[in-house]
């Protein structure tokens, strides 16, 4: 597979982006500006609600956008995903088909859908596939999100086949960086981290419980290089299937938690709970197609985990989410 040609967004093209105030959205707005682009559409969930289909549709008549990201979404953790299916599932898929089939009818030139890796078998051959999809049974806990999530990219590859639409999804892996949730309780094990080993740090703990054995492996993509990797899909890649998108590499929970507590600076003990659940023992997006086509990643983990606790530190005095 060789390389694709670039079609640039032309800088001065109308985008919206829907989403802005997370952290996949956030870190989308902060590349294309970084770009020049900066004829962005930005709404907030208070400004419009993409749930209510005449509001969606309206307003994309009305702005007309040339260009769509939609990295909105309901989202959540396990605990909150197994109380609320219906609404985890409802919202999601009014989310996908107001936007996709409202960005239709009001003749967007390109969309671009993010979905979510845990749309895969929850027993995925690894490293999971882009044509491993649908081919098992989802994980229970967060069934509703994901067949949601899988309505939205095949919804694209639908518009594509029967309107010609170009619209196209990406599957990232677990994401990181400015904009996490870091609350203590309701945040991914990486930011969980973070704030566990620098509250250690700052009460002088002598040692630093993490739950599990530390032998699962997870794959972790900072999420500014992510949205690097979205423009990048946006301007190279037009196609039915969509992409994985991130690192292509994989550290075990210990390795991780013997990173975080180098970049906070936390010289304790790491003492691992093996009566606390794993999870799946692994988790490996293959991301080698996107890679054939042109794109790597350019920030690994150890750089991305200094810039987050940079982030960090510099969100705790000012309303950091979930401090």
């Amino acid at each position: 597979m060789s390389a694709l040609p670039r079609i640039p967004i032309p800088r001065e093209a109308k985008i919206w982006v829907a989403g802005h105030n997370g952290m996949v959205g956030g870190a989308i707005v902060r590349k294309l500006r970084e770009i020049g682009c900066d004829n962005l559409v930005l709404r907030s969930s208070k400004e419009l609600d993409l749930t209510d289909q005449r509001a969606t549709f309206d307003f994309l008549q009305s702005e007309k956008p040339e260009y769509a990201f939609i990295a909105a979404a309901k989202v959540g953790g396990i605990w909150a995903n197994s109380q609320a299916p219906a609404e985890f599932g409802w919202i999601n898929l009014a989310i996908a088909t107001n936007a996709i089939h409202g960005a239709h009818l009001a003749g967007v030139r390109k969309l671009l859908y993010l979905g979510s890796s845990c749309i895969y078998p929850r027993l995925a051959p690894q490293p999971i596939r882009e044509s491993d999809l649908l081919t098992g049974a989802l994980e229970p806990t967060n069934e509703a999100y994901a067949v949601a999530k899988i309505a939205g990219l095949r919804l694209c590859a639908w518009y594509r086949r029967q309107y010609g639409d170009d619209f196209i999804a990406a599957m990232p892996t677990n994401l990181f960086g400015p904009g996490d949730n870091f609350h203590p309780e309701k945040s991914h094990v990486l930011p969980a981290l973070i704030r566990k080993f620098h509250e250690a740090k700052l009460s002088g703990a002598p040692e630093v419980i993490v739950w599990g054995s530390g032998r699962p492996l997870r794959e972790f993509h900072y999420v500014d290089d992510l949205a690097d990797g979205l423009v990048w899909l946006m301007e190279h890649y037009s196609g039915e299937e969509h992409r994985n998108i991130g690192t292509g590499e994989e550290v075990s929970i210990a390795q991780l938690a013997k990173m975080v507590a180098e970049t906070v600076g936390y010289s304790g003990r790491i003492v691992f709970d093996p009566s606390k659940p794993d999870g799946t023992p692994r988790k490996l997006m293959d991301c080698s197609k996107i890679h054939a086509e042109g794109w790597h990643h350019r920030i690994g983990l150890r750089e991305g985990l200094e810039k987050t606790y940079a982030w960090f530190l510099e969100q705790k005095e000012s309303g950091l989410r979930g401090w």
